[in-house]
Order: structure tokens, then C-alpha cells, then sequence
């Protein structure tokens, strides 16, 4: 389509769905920063007062998984009294056995297809609808943790006008965010618009005919685990290219990086970002998949929607000679074994500087 509208949402850090994400990775870069080697998928559950804590550990770590659950849940801010279950098992010799190899080589933790995605849209190689979501998320929670009136919860979605395949101007944009009960919808509607909104979007795409939700469903006062339920991995979407680019089906949080659905994930990203850095397409998007315990991929496929300086099949080879898809050497090179997840759990894993899958190389041709 030559002229066409894409929405992407985002949501901040008391989103129930994200507390359990923070909950997850809190519990993993523990058992990193004890035992790089830990082998973990723990997730978190949370509906009003209750937290479930469950899944499978093979860690030399001393874990307080409610203490952990605990300090996420004040830190967000939420202040009432939360009761933590545990489940929490071994994780199974049979898995453990096919994963870890003798003389410590790493196949994958599961079979999977996983994707990367990046583009010209913006300066971090990032579809610009996601970008300017999280960029409102993040900035929500800001202003809310020196506000009076906004609570934790809240959520952003960016509307972006395409043309001729370039960003050409912001259509909508929606901010629903939890507030204090004494709170007017104008009082919330000026603050958001002031301190959110504009000190964020690029007014070069804003016009007289842009739109601005804030708070379109009117009163937002409960919110949290008390208005909804969360679970760890279920925004796949807001974590990655806000549906811009496909994606694999397996969540990242709570998953230590012998999980390929997150490490190779981070990994075609980092591979498709360079595509486009070093100027050989204005899209990629790099699809891998693995067998449960083998170190290397059974396919790598390459798509630059026809936006490559040179074929796919070329650029391909550029990939094949310049990046190494094997279990470990994604961990080295990208140097995953170590407690950097739990700031990738709120505002998206990819087009953060902070991250190792983000550098950008200079490519041999």
C-alpha cells in the first residue's frame, strides 16, 4: 500500500503483565549474578493480593523468591500487602542432559523459530510506532513517580501515517493511565499532554489533525493486579517490534540465555540492525530456527522486502561470513550470561543502546 496507518501499544512498569516480567527477570539475573551457569524459567503470576512464583531451576544460587517478588512490588510502587506461593522444581534431567553437553558446549534449551527485525524508521533502527510507544511509556512512568494524582498502571499506543513506505505524520495517539480517585479527567488530560506527550513526540509528524486519547475510557482509578491479571510473556508484541515484525512465539522474560527463544532472538536482531546499519537494506528481518539440544540452527532465512542494495542471497552470504548462530557462541559473543535482564523487561527489549545486541560492526563484504 502506497499510503497506510500501523498502531503500536506499549505499557509501563505496573502493568500487571510486566510486573510478572520484572518478577521473572529479577529472579534470573539473581541466579546469574550467583551462578552464571543457572539453567532457570521462572515465572510469576498475579491476580489482586496473590503472586504465584512457579517453574523449573537448575542453579547453585540461593533463591528468597519471595523477597524477590516482594522488592519488585515496592519498587513499581505499589504499597499493599502481597501474599507470594512458591512452585518452583528441579528442571528435568532429560532436558538438562540434551542441553548441557560433556566439556560444557551448550545445545539449544528448545526447538523454536525465532525472529529479528530492524529498519530505517528511526536513529536506533526501530519501526517508529514502537519506538514513540515506549518512549511515552517510559516517560509516563516518570512523570507519574513525582505526581500526585497518577498510579503505576498505564499504557500508550502511537497511530503512524506511512507514505510511499516513509513515515509521513502521527495520526493518534492514546495514553490510558491510572490516576488517584479525587483526580479530574482534565486535571489527568493536561498533566499527560504537558509532561508526557509533548516533551516526547517529534513535532516534525504532529499536525492539526492529529488526535489525542488520554484516559478515552474515562475513570482509571483501579488498576494493577486489581484490575486485571498478569503473567510473565504475555506481550510478546510490546516487546519487540510492536507487530512490526513477525516474531517467534516464545517469550523472553524468566528465561536464562540457553534458551534460544531468547538469546537467538536477541541475536537476529543484532544481525538484522547491522543489515540495515552498514547500509545494505532499509528493512531486515532475519528468521532462525533450532532443535532441542543441537548448537546449530536448522535454517536461517533472510527477508529485505525488496529494499537490499544487493539480493538476498547475497546478503545472506555477508551474514554467513560475518555472524556465528551457534548456541554458544551467541552467549559469548553477546556475553549473556550475566544479570543484565531485568532492565529489558519494561519498554522493550531491542533499540536500547544498553544492550549488547544493539552495537553496531563494521561488516567484512
Amino acid at each position: 500500500m502506497k499510503q497506510f496507518l500501523f498502531t503500536s501499544e506499549s505499557i509501563t512498569e505496573g502493568h500487571p503483565d510486566k510486573i510478572c516480567d520484572q518478577i521473572a527477570d529479577s529472579i534470573l539475573d539473581e541466579a546469574l549474578k550467583q551462578d552464571p551457569a543457572s539453567k532457570m524459567a521462572v515465572e510469576a503470576t498475579i491476580k489482586d493480593e496473590l503472586i504465584l512464583v512457579y517453574g523449573e531451576a537448575n542453579t547453585k544460587a540461593s533463591l528468597d523468591y519471595e523477597a524477590i517478588a516482594l522488592a519488585v512490588m515496592k519498587e513499581i510502587g505499589y504499597k499493599e500487602d502481597y501474599q507470594v506461593l512458591v512452585k518452583v522444581n528441579k528442571q528435568s534431567n532429560e532436558i538438562h542432559q540434551a542441553v548441557v553437553h560433556e566439556g560444557g558446549e551448550l545445545g539449544a534449551g528448545d526447538q523454536g523459530i525465532m525472529f529479528g527485525y530492524a529498519c530505517d524508521d528511526t536513529p536506533n533502527f526501530m519501526p517508529y510506532a514502537i519506538e514513540y510507544a515506549h518512549r511515552l511509556a517510559k516517560r509516563l512512568s516518570e512523570v507519574r513517580k513525582n505526581s500526585d494524582i497518577l498510579l503505576p498502571d498505564g499504557k500508550t499506543q502511537v497511530s503512524v501515517e506511512y507514505e510511499n513506505d516513509q513515515v509521513k505524520r502521527i495520526d493518534t495517539i492514546v495514553i490510558s493511565t491510572q490516576h488517584v480517585a479525587h483526580a479530574t479527567q482534565a486535571e489527568i488530560a493536561d498533566l499527560v499532554m504537558r509532561e508526557v506527550i509533548e516533551p516526547v513526540m517529534d513535532k516534525k509528524f504532529l499536525d492539526d489533525r492529529t488526535k489525542y486519547l488520554i484516559n478515552p475510557s474515562g475513570s482509571f482509578v483501579v488498576g494493577g493486579s486489581f484490575g486485571d491479571s498478569g503473567t510473565t510473556g504475555r506481550k510478546i508484541v510490546v516487546d519487540t517490534y510492536g507487530g512490526m515484525g513477525r516474531i517467534g512465539g516464545g517469550c523472553f522474560s524468566s528465561k536464562d540465555p540457553s534458551k534460544v527463544d531468547r538469546s537467538a532472538a536477541y541475536y537476529c536482531r543484532y544481525v538484522a540492525k547491522n543489515i540495515v546499519a552498514n547500509k545494505l537494506a532499509r528493512k531486515c528481518e532475519i528468521q532462525v530456527a533450532y532443535a532441542i539440544g543441537k548448537a546449530k540452527p536448522v535454517s536461517i532465512m533472510i527477508d529485505t522486502f525488496h529494499t537490499g542494495v544487493k539480493s538476498d542471497e547475497e546478503i545472506l552470504a555477508i551474514i554467513h561470513q560475518n555472524f556465528n548462530f551457534d548456541v554458544c557462541n551467541i552467549l559469548k559473543e553477546l556475553d549473556l550470561c550475566r544479570p543484565i535482564y531485568k532492565a529489558t523487561a519494561c519498554y522493550g527489549h531491542f533499540g536500547r543502546e544498553e544492550f549488547p545486541w544493539e552495537q553496531v560492526k563494521k561488516l567484512k563484504m
